[in-house]
């Protein structure tokens, strides 16, 4: 199944608590097993006024419609069409 990379606008996102933060993961998780939904997070980075997740999903629609209960926007969607890391250089 495809990966995708979720760009959301969130401003302040790099001041949330550590509070707030856990909550996002909670109420993101229980989305798509309400709606039917094949989408699994694999994780975010968080930045200044945005937070870059990681999610696998058959398509970025199933993405975009995860998004719109969780109340977290999904400002831009790219799928992943290859990774690199330090092992790759090897």
């Amino acid at each position: 199944m495809p990966k995708y990379v979720i760009e959301r606008e969130i401003p302040g996102a790099g001041q949330l608590s550590p509070e707030q933060l856990k909550g996002i993961p909670q109420t993101s998780s229980g989305v798509p097993g309400k709606m039917g939904l094949q989408v699994q997070w694999a994780h975010s980075c968080i930045t200044g006024d945005k937070i870059y997740g990681v999610s696998i999903a058959p398509n970025e629609a199933a993405v975009r419609e995860h998004a719109q209960p969780g109340g977290f926007p999904a400002n831009r969607v790219s799928e992943v069409t290859g990774m690199i890391d330090p092992a790759t250089a090897g």
